[in-house]
């Protein structure tokens, strides 16, 4: 058996436990940090941000910023208000990584690359050890964590499971914690409404009025790609997210109405202005002018879907049909029956948030043992908030343990 004095295990090499280590070897109490995982350290990170790392999001306000995040809000207030969005920038600035704010307030490298952002927390972790193996049991005896991975076993001082979904889950629970069931969040969703004549279809700035069977969320926007099975993009990624904990199927489905015509300068598009375009437009097919306002595949659907004749001229249709137009572009009605079944960014759910305390992220029930980023049972909308979860928890834990 070998032993680490006076030393720090992290299980799992992505964002937040390499962040969590770059603190850790910082600390002069702390003579070895270990960081296992079975996979290459910050791979993960590669994929964000389309490629690009979209690190963060320019929200120096703490309780602002919390706002993004659908579950654990209040927790991450005192977690902000200790490593922000500022502190962020400040850190990877240190480490060589320097940034900029595009319009929509997202944070990215200079460099647009994440792979430039890998190489560059990657080479801060020298003084860190990785064990490319699978951590399958952690144990307290006394004041030391016994930890078994599929080749070996270690004993540490100190540890800080930063595996995120749900790989981490059994091992925090095997040593007492209650574990909030992981939900898909941040991922497409399935309609009952068979949209393959428009896939790939996409608009922006769409808004969303979404109703369950219980409640009426707030209203959400964003743009939006069809798919083949339903809706995907940042708008269905926040409308998952926001309904990741609700239970709806074919027999109780998700309601949504979407407004395509949310933008000038058809944004002010009333009976009276619609009426006028016909107007203006007699001897135009009304199918074209539709396609003035959203795509013609989309305009052809509504259409279609409404029984109305795409050669139709403007000057032939009635206030019936025009009214049904009108509905269509304003409030088209999507019946959502699930999740996507891939394409899952992150999960709702995780270590019960009663369990740690957020100013060390240290557990509640077992002393000496941390927890940081996607593990925990909090998660936000797209635009860098899940990142700056495992950036600000990471660090927390890192100094802590």
């Amino acid at each position: 058996m070998k032993r680490e004095e006076k030393s720090v295990a992290i299980i799992g090499a992505g964002p937040a436990g390499c962040i969590c280590a770059c603190s850790a070897q910082n600390n002069p109490n702390v003579s070895d940090v270990v960081l296992f995982d079975f996979a290459e350290p910050l791979h993960t990170l590669l994929y964000t941000g389309g490629g690009r790392c979209n690190l963060a999001y320019a929200e120096y306000d703490f309780k602002e910023l919390a706002k993004f995040y659908p579950r654990g809000e209040k927790f991450l207030y005192s977690v902000f208000s200790r490593f922000s969005t500022a502190d962020t920038i400040d850190f990877f600035k240190k480490i060589g990584v320097e940034t900029y704010t595009q319009d929509d307030l997202r944070i990215f490298p200079t460099s647009n690359s994440a792979k430039s952002v890998r190489e560059k927390m990657l080479e801060n972790l020298r003084a860190c050890r990785f064990k490319k193996e699978k951590v399958v049991e952690i144990k307290k005896q006394e004041d030391k964590f016994l930890i078994t991975t599929e080749n070996n076993e270690y004993c540490f001082d100190k540890v800080v499971l930063a595996i995120g979904g749900h790989a981490g889950f059994s091992l925090a629970k095997n040593l007492g914690h209650r574990i909030i069931e992981p939900k898909p969040a941040l991922t497409g969703l399935i309609s009952a409404e068979n949209f393959k004549n428009i896939q790939g279809v996409s608009l922006k700035n769409v808004k969303a009025e979404i109703f369950s069977r219980e409640k009426k969320f707030p209203p959400l926007q964003d743009d939006i790609i069809f798919t083949h099975e339903g809706i995907s993009g940042p708008l269905a990624y926040k409308i998952s997210s926001i309904c990741a904990r609700e239970e709806y199927s074919k027999e109780s489905p998700l309601s949504i109405k979407l407004n395509f015509v949310n933008n000038p300068p058809a944004s002010d598009l009333s009976l009276l202005t619609f009426q006028g375009m016909l107007n203006a437009n007699p001897k135009k097919d009304v199918k074209n002018l539709v396609a003035e306002l959203v795509p013609k595949s989309l305009a052809e659907y509504i259409l279609g879907v409404n029984g109305i004749d795409l050669d139709v001229k403007c000057c032939n249709v009635n206030g019936k049909t025009r009214d049904l137009i009108l509905k269509s572009l304003q409030k088209f009605e999507i019946t959502v029956i699930s999740p996507a079944k891939d394409g899952e960014i992150v999960t709702s759910g995780g270590v019960c948030l009663d369990e740690i305390n957020p100013k060390t992220m240290q557990s509640k029930l077992v002393e000496g043992l941390y927890f940081c980023g996607e593990v925990i049972d909090a998660d936000g909308l797209c635009g860098g908030f899940n990142l700056q979860n495992c950036w600000s928890t990471g660090i927390i834990a890192g100094i802590s343990a």
